[in-house]
């Protein structure tokens, strides 16, 4: 089994990624398989609504030459998704909201094609507008017919400079509760 996350924040390697990694860190203790991609430094236009998606339904978005198409494949492969995302202006970053248009509009082109995998979100956040931000990844779950676990908390790890998220003991234990969760929801979906 694995399971891909994908971070949206323009900070590689930073509180974002931390906070996913200390989801990885249960999963990997079951023996579950995780990758990390990192939106940081790419280019990710939001969706066109060009159509095409509908019409070839051939499992990818018609614009190329950036790294959804790469995303979505990474997707389909995975028995687990994980979206995070920094707070921005009490939302998502503009990058995870492009991945999202675009993967979930191809996934319902294709007869919801992430149907049934474990999908879990985690925000990073200075102050305020997390929770907001933790629904709007989650809707991308919801809609596409996926099971999504839950923790002790909502999925959120508050810090603002680079590292900061590592001294909310609070924030830490919900991912490692995330990362224990959906391991056993994981597991008993894949038998």
């Amino acid at each position: 089994m694995k399971v891909v996350a994908f971070s949206g924040s323009a900070r590689k390697d930073g509180n974002t990624a931390i906070l996913v990694n200390a989801v990885f860190k249960e999963l990997r203790k079951a023996k579950i398989g995780t990758e990390l991609v990192q939106l940081a430094g790419k280019k990710v236009p939001g969706c066109i609504a060009c159509g095409k998606c509908f019409e070839k339904k051939d499992r990818q978005c018609a614009i190329k030459g950036d790294i959804v198409n790469e995303c979505i494949e990474k997707m389909l492969e995975a028995d687990g998704i994980i979206l995070a995302s920094p707070t921005y202006f009490a939302d998502i970053s503009a990058n995870m909201k492009a991945l999202i248009e675009r993967a979930g509009f191809v996934s319902r082109a294709n007869g919801d094609m992430f149907r049934r995998k474990v999908g879990a979100s985690v925000v990073a956040v200075r102050r305020g507008g997390a929770i907001h931000a933790f629904d709007s990844l989650n809707h991308f779950f919801f809609i596409g017919q996926m099971v999504v676990p839950g923790s002790s908390y909502w999925n959120v790890g508050i810090g603002l400079a680079p590292g900061d998220v590592k001294h909310d003991d609070e924030g830490i234990a919900t991912m490692k509760t995330l990362g224990q969760n959906m391991a056993w929801l994981l597991k008993k979906i894949n038998g």
